[in-house]
Formats: structure tokens, sequence, C-alpha cells
């Protein structure tokens, strides 16, 4: 069970934040990117926009990790798992990336976008398969002869 912070722990938290961190907390940019995202996945009932806003808010406190967003979207939500993906990355990408250097500091780790590429299985055996380029002549040369 994730950890219950008091006002005044989240306040102290806040207060040692880098001033960019803080400021994204509390940009009006950061909370129009929030309302957006929520519009175009028609998240419309005001306690759910909070509830993104709040796990937004947590990852930028470094309470939790952007790896967790994702998962949280799904649970607290209730929404499917490859909306809540497709969701997780348009926040990383609008809101965390500006800061990622900072937030990398903060929580130790490199972070990255959450982006799984469903790569084929190529069978053991059998070479890796390129795409051919059709051969064309090259027209801006001429032939030697």
């Amino acid at each position: 069970m994730p950890k219950v912070y008091t006002k005044e722990q989240l306040w102290e938290l806040y207060d040692k934040l880098p001033k960019e961190l803080q400021e994204a907390i509390f940009s009006n940019e950061t909370a129009e990117y929030i309302r957006n995202i929520c519009e175009r996945y028609e998240i419309k009932k005001d306690e759910d926009i909070s509830l993104v806003a709040k796990l937004v808010g947590d990852v930028l406190l470094g309470i939790s990790a952007t790896d967790d967003l994702q998962k949280s979207l799904e649970t607290d939500l209730k929404i499917k798992k490859e909306e809540a993906k497709k969701m997780s990355q348009e926040i990383y990408r609008s809101i965390f990336y500006p800061v990622k250097p900072i937030l990398e500091q903060i929580s130790g780790k490199e972070i990255n976008p959450v982006v799984e590429k469903e790569k084929e299985t190529i069978p053991p055996g059998e070479p890796e398969k390129k795409p051919s380029s059709p051969k064309k002549s090259d027209t801006y040369r001429e032939p030697i002869e």
C-alpha cells in the first residue's frame, strides 16, 4: 500500500525540490496539458482529472516513479492498458521530458518514456531479414564506357 503523506510532509518535500520542479508543479502550462490530455482520453469527471493531476504531482515531487504512472492510471481510473499507456506517454512527453534531468537527479535513476515496442521474434538459426531496396539506375550520372 502506498504511503499516505500529510499536507505538511508534502510541503516539506516541495520546499526541498529544485526551482524548476516547483514551477512545473504549479504552472498553468502543466495544468493545461493535464486538462487537454484528460479531454482527449474522455476523462470528464472533476475527481478523475484531479486524480491525474495528483499522479503527475506525485512524480514531480519524487513520491512515485514515472514507470508507475501507467499502472496507476489503469488501476485508479480503471482504464484499459493500451489507453493508459498512450496517456502516460503523452504526459511524459509534455510534462516530464522538459524536467527529465532534474527528475533523474532526484530519483537517482535514468528515466525513460513508456515506450514498449513489440519486437518481432526471429526463430533461432534464421538470419534477420533486411528490407530490400529496389534497384534503380542512377539518372544523375552519365554512363562510363
